[in-house]
């Protein structure tokens, strides 16, 4: 069964065909083998059970939320009062992407939405003020995978919904460590930079009188995380309550910028509805996969054989970061989670981890899947917002440094549990 379902999985992937349609065959393909009743008759039932959660209806909601903030135009301005505060560090407008990247993800909670709004705004720096364009490239696609990590996350929702894991604990437990990962990054920045002054750009030049102006510009998006994470924990709204809570709140910006029309909201409606779809397929197929799994008993099979390998925890445990790390150079970040979470998960828990500290474990792999070739799909966000032409291995040098910087984040998150589990602890 094992053999079946791994040659089924990575052959349709090298194949290119889309993710979803790779889950829903090789659940087939295992229906076919080796189930006693016709599974893939279940599909529609798994389709609708799984469409109609609660709080699955927060994905589109965020989705939108990051629409309305890109095409509004607060994320530029964002982008442009940051980079007169950051902007004077060795690196310049480097800190800046890394900084609007932190911020913004703490109203999108999407790594590709991240990237790509701050991508769309950061990118004509790079010959404008003559910086190196592979670091910079890099930064972007690095920056973008906070997206995942600060709160409020997709991923996170999704993890919380597989493993029955209180999610308002999971968004607080990532805040400590998205902004150690925020600062690692911005060392890589400075101490390249440093190194060779070549890869620096000019930087932006202000006043003081200028600089406490532009700070109204980071109202808005402080804001919009105030009222997502407050009103979830101050007790008056579910993770999905307060998604539609963002989206009010920057519909009511995007009207005080007097930039609510009726285009916006078509773009941002039309933009959302493309995410939402390819996302949710993504789910229904491994939700798919996941129940014929399951009823084969392939998934207590692996785990008991994992656990019947009767490793230390520590040692368990780093073979499954390993496994992470090697699984992300093949597969898309949301289907890998989704696929490998029933079986890994129970193996994780019986070891006596905690479901929270692991889940920030789990999104800080699935960060460092988004920027390794040849499947990161920040690479290729960020290729596809070039402003001049130019081969993808680009990207992927320029965000070589950042990778190393995630893996010291994942090790130091080993070592020092408690840089996760602090803040939910404190908080209740």
């Amino acid at each position: 069964m094992t053999a079946v379902a791994l040659t089924t999985l990575f052959g349709l992937v090298a194949l290119a065909i889309p993710v979803a349609a790779v889950l829903v065959l090789t659940g087939v393909a295992l229906s076919e083998g080796f189930a006693f009743l016709p599974l893939h008759r279940a599909i529609g039932e798994v389709a609708w059970s799984t469409s109609t959660e609660f709080l699955l209806v927060a994905i589109p909601l965020f989705i939108l939320l990051g629409e309305i903030l890109l095409r509004s135009g607060i994320a530029e301005k964002m982008y442009d009062a940051l980079s007169l505060y950051v902007g004077r560090l060795p690196g310049g407008l480097m800190h800046a992407n890394i900084a609007s990247c932190a911020l913004f993800a703490a109203t999108s909670g999407s790594s590709v939405a991240t990237a790509a709004t701050v991508g769309t705004v950061a990118v004509s720096q790079i010959e404008r003020r003559g910086y190196g364009e592979r670091l910079f490239l890099g930064t972007l696609a690095a920056g973008g995978t906070l997206g995942i990590l600060i709160p409020p996350s997709i991923n996170m929702i999704l993890y919380g919904v597989l493993t029955d894991t209180s999610i308002p604990k999971l968004f607080l437990a990532g805040i400590v460590p998205g902004l150690l990962l925020a600062g690692l990054f911005m060392a890589v920045i400075a101490i390249a930079c440093l190194a060779r002054p070549a890869l620096d750009g000019s930087r932006p030049q202000a006043t003081m009188a200028e600089r406490l102006r532009a700070l109204k510009h980071l109202v808005p998006p402080l804001l919009i995380f105030g009222l997502v994470v407050g009103s979830i924990y101050a007790g008056f709204a579910t993770p999905t309550e307060a998604a539609s809570l963002g989206v009010m709140g920057a519909l009511a910006l995007a009207a005080w910028e007097r930039r609510l029309t009726l285009d916006l909201l078509r773009e941002a409606f039309a933009g959302t509805v493309r995410t939402t779809a390819m996302v949710m397929l993504i789910v229904v197929g491994a939700m798919f996969l996941n129940f014929v799994m399951t009823s084969i008993g392939l998934t207590d099979r692996i785990a008991g054989l994992l656990i019947g390998l009767d490793l230390p925890p520590v040692a368990m445990l780093l073979a499954i970061v390993a496994f992470y790390l090697v699984l992300g150079f093949f597969m898309e970040t949301l289907s890998m989670m989704i696929t490998t979470l029933p079986v890994i998960a129970p193996v994780v828990f019986a070891l006596g981890y905690d479901p929270v500290w692991f889940g920030v474990l789990l999104m800080l792999l699935l960060e460092t899947a988004l920027i390794t070739p040849p499947i990161g799909l920040n690479l290729f966000v960020v290729q596809g917002i070039r402003t001049r032409p130019g081969p993808v291995g680009d990207v992927v040098a320029g965000a070589i440094p950042f990778v190393v910087a995630m893996l010291a984040m994942i090790g130091l998150l080993i070592l020092v549990p408690d840089l996760a589990l602090t803040v939910p602890r404190w908080v209740g």
